[in-house]
């Protein structure tokens, strides 16, 4: 068997690796396995392109590739154990940046070997082109959930700009593929533009859109790495590629149904920006009623249906095991409990799945918006933990509200509402929240794993 056999042999069993472990990313029960499975056939696919391929090269660059494996591994593994869950969305989109930066660095290496085929100076220029602005955009975004970059920033007439910027970007791209000028000098302007794109595209974008926006740019991520499989004749490089892209990109349009919104309208509509007429942090105004945790603790205890909504205030406070220990506490004195999912809690796809994951709280517990959604009207305690816009009534009865016509949790159609935050700040996209006014809503300020332990004592004594 020929070692080009060998090397297609070790592709495809990467390809199927990673279709097999995508697949088992579906359900939180197989996603461990189903990484670790993916993790593997990139090993394979890794490997044999480095002692299968027919090019020869010296030991010493076969030591540097090992070198750079070790040290990317060792870095990697590293930020994996020691970051904290409210840290994961940040460093979802840093590695997601990287692999942006790595498609955009081929484009540039390559483009000096490849002047004389068009095809592959085409697959140069697009995959420079997406990842440039898949890292620029990646790194903004980044920055912006790790609070470095607390507002988004919107220029006069920014719409105008950044259509202009993209035209000149995307001109300039086409006339690098056609025209194939022996001087890298235009690829480097392009590089320069696409992140400069990159900013602009990212930086007006609020706080709320962030979900949206991280699993749009994995898309381009994705895409970028297929036009280096397109380039490179590489198929589990092509093949990988394509599934990231055509997954961030399901998953963009799955998040913007869940907010009943278009992407354009996520990418120029400026929403979680405070500025937005009628959004304002001070719009609702009303009394607030406090509750004590021995209260909050009465009303769980006699209650027969509880529903929990957690969101980003959760993984702030490290309380996913505390949450855990009540829900425990209270299925063992007979109370029904379950965990309202909104799409977009957190600050990225998936995040309070994770976060819930991580506490060992069951699957099952966990229901979907669409699902949990009829079962608050007979649900007698809404136990809120963090959790702002993706409960917030405005949605559906303000229409001067940003959030306006987003599907949110019907928590207002519950018996009672036990709200945990710490102060009456707004939330991630900038608005009050009116269900805090209500008077079935009960507010338990201060930390919430705090709070929790608290309730649980009170319950315990009961």
């Amino acid at each position: 068997m020929t070692t080009q056999a060998l090397l297609n042999i070790a592709y495809l069993i990467a390809a199927v690796t990673f279709m097999t472990g995508m697949k088992m990313l579906g359900s939180p029960k197989t996603a461990r396995k189903g990484n670790l499975i993916a993790a593997v056939g990139m090993g394979i696919a890794i490997l044999a392109t480095i002692f299968l391929h027919d090019k020869q090269v010296s030991g010493m660059i076969y030591g540097l590739i090992f070198a750079a494996i070790i040290i990317g591994t060792f870095i990697g593994w590293y930020i994996a154990v020691k970051v904290e869950m409210t840290k994961m969305p940040e460093l979802v989109s840093f590695f997601n940046g990287m692999g942006g930066a790595t498609a955009a660095l081929i484009g540039l290496l390559e483009y000096v070997h490849n002047t004389d085929s068009a095809y592959k100076i085409s697959m140069i220029v697009a995959g420079l082109l997406i990842g440039s602005v898949s890292f620029a955009g990646s790194m903004i975004a980044w920055a912006k959930l790790s609070g470095k970059m607390r507002k988004p920033v919107r220029l006069p007439s920014y719409n105008i700009i950044n259509t202009i910027l993209l035209l000149i970007t995307v001109a300039l791209a086409v006339y690098i593929a056609v025209e194939r000028p022996a001087s890298p000098v235009m690829l480097y302007v392009l590089f320069a533009l696409a992140l400069l794109y990159g900013v602009m595209f990212v930086l007006p974008i609020g706080g709320a859109d962030m979900p949206v926006v991280i699993s749009l740019l994995n898309s381009f991520t994705g895409l970028a790495a297929a036009f280096g499989g397109f380039l490179y004749d590489n198929m589990a490089m092509l093949t990988g590629g394509v599934l990231v892209g055509s997954a961030g990109t399901i998953l963009t349009i799955a998040m913007t149904k869940a907010m009943n919104r278009s992407l354009a309208n996520v990418i120029f509509g400026g929403f979680g920006d405070t500025n937005v007429a009628g959004g304002g942090g001070d719009a609702t105004q009303g009394t607030v009623k406090s509750i004590t945790p021995s209260d909050a603790g009465i009303l769980l205890n006699y209650a027969n249906n509880v529903i929990i909504v957690p969101g980003y205030g959760l993984a702030v406070a490290q309380a996913q095991h505390a949450i855990h220990e009540l829900e425990e506490l209270l299925e063992s004195k007979g109370v029904n409990v379950k965990y309202a999912i909104h799409p977009v809690a957190g600050r990225m796809p998936g995040h309070m799945n994770v976060l819930l994951a991580e506490a060992n709280v069951d699957y099952d517990k966990l229901v979907d918006m669409d699902d949990i959604n009829p079962q608050f009207k007979n649900t007698d305690v809404v136990l809120v933990v963090g959790a702002n816009d993706v409960v917030n009534p405005a949605a559906k009865t303000n229409p001067g509200s940003p959030i306006y016509g987003m599907p949110v949790l019907n928590v207002e159609e519950a018996k009672n509402v036990i709200v945990l935050k710490r102060s009456m700040k707004p939330g991630y996209a900038g608005i009050d929240n009116e269900l805090f006014y209500y008077p079935k809503t009960s507010m338990l300020f201060g930390d919430a794993k705090d709070s929790i332990t608290k309730i649980i004592n009170e319950v315990k004594n009961m």
